[in-house]
């Protein structure tokens, strides 16, 4: 079915809407309001999310394959599976379109179809992935920094800083001092326990569960400057006018935050072979 555009009054009054819509809520204060939600079960929701995003790509991804593939009742079954928590932030986000932009668009509260929750909660969903992208660049600019070395990810800093910190222990620890010890340590590398690299790891994971659940703080004022937030509010609305029931989509947000993800485990793989 040939999706007719809306006529150009309509489409201006929704630019319209969706401008004072982000100027209230993606704002620095309006960001900073949405984000007192994650003061709380947000912290441990983050970390079990991360390790859930890609089983929901794949999902995703074998949903439209099966709706390619004519198998359109199974793909929309496959699609409709609840794969990330919902956060508390996510939440904020949510009640908002739907109780502040979608009444003032149709000058009443709409009843919300399930298929057009589902979009909703998709857009929504979306600046999770977003948060990750914010935390791959802090992580890959904490190791370009530091490191001198790309880091796209928490699995690819890990050694360098468990190697750090054990070598900065043990120079200190050295019996002859930490000058001698720095010299003798580079030359003999000390050895560095699997256990000591996990516990870095995990600390890496938590701190970067943290930045994810608050980097909208600093995305979403970022992303309503360059437009991006109203673009997408935009696509949503068209989206929820298309039709009542169309398959969830995989944004490129979803896409990227997984590519980061494997070029971080391809850079783990490939130091700890080259070491």
């Amino acid at each position: 079915m040939t999706v007719m555009p809306a006529p150009a009054p309509a489409r201006n009054r929704d630019a319209e809407l969706v401008r004072d819509f982000v100027g209230r809520h993606f704002s620095w204060r309006g960001s900073c309001r949405l984000h007192r939600a994650s003061l709380g079960r947000d912290l441990l929701r983050a970390p079990v999310n991360v390790g859930l995003a890609p089983i929901f790509l794949v999902v995703r991804l074998t949903a439209m394959l099966l709706s390619v593939l004519r198998l359109k009742r199974a793909g929309r079954w496959l699609a409709t599976r609840r794969i990330l928590l919902r956060s508390d932030a996510s939440r904020a986000v949510e009640h908002a379109v739907i109780h502040d932009l979608l009444p003032a668009r149709a000058r009443h509260h709409p009843a919300i179809p399930p298929a057009q929750a589902r979009l909703v909660e998709d857009y929504v969903g979306t600046r999770s992935a977003i948060a990750e992208i914010v935390t791959t660049l802090l992580v890959l600019g904490i190791g370009l920094l530091t490191f001198r070395a790309a880091t796209p990810g928490v699995l690819s800093l890990a050694p360098l800083v468990s190697d750090r910190a054990a070598f900065d222990m043990a120079v200190a620890a050295f019996p002859l001092g930490e000058g001698l010890g720095w010299a003798w340590y580079s030359v003999f590398p000390h050895d560095l326990p699997g256990w000591f690299i996990a516990a870095v790891a995990l600390g890496l994971v938590m701190s970067a569960s943290v930045v994810s659940t608050f980097a909208g703080v600093v995305a979403d004022p970022i992303q309503a400057a360059l437009g991006i937030h109203q673009r997408r509010l935009m696509r949503l609305l068209a989206r929820l006018d298309a039709m009542e029931d169309q398959l969830p989509a995989v944004e490129p947000e979803h896409l990227l935050a997984r590519l980061a993800d494997l070029s971080d485990a391809a850079m783990a793989v490939f130091r700890a072979l080259r070491s």
